[in-house]
């Protein structure tokens, strides 16, 4: 059976897109997609663009589990905002 593209909610397409700039831009990347698209873009460069996405989403989503409300320091560490024990 062939994988669809489709994202399984199709109104988090934006929000992924959005990500995706994101990520690219905190590796330096962004200007280059914005120029040339990503079909140009080397294969460890949109890697390494994905490996930083699913990263993020398992954060936010273990932060989410855990009943806190997470962001993502300059360094990449997580920061709680707030305690669930507060």
């Amino acid at each position: 059976m062939a994988r669809s593209k489709k994202p399984v909610n199709p109104a988090a397409e934006n929000a992924l897109d959005r990500m995706k700039f994101e990520v690219a831009s905190e590796l330096g990347i962004a200007e280059r997609v914005r120029q040339s698209g990503w079909s140009t873009m080397t294969s460890a460069d949109c890697g390494r663009v994905g490996g930083h996405m699913v990263r993020r989403m398992i954060e936010q989503y273990e932060s989410s589990l855990a009943g806190t409300s997470a962001t993502t320091a300059s360094t990449g560490t997580m920061t709680a905002k707030s305690d669930i024990n507060s």
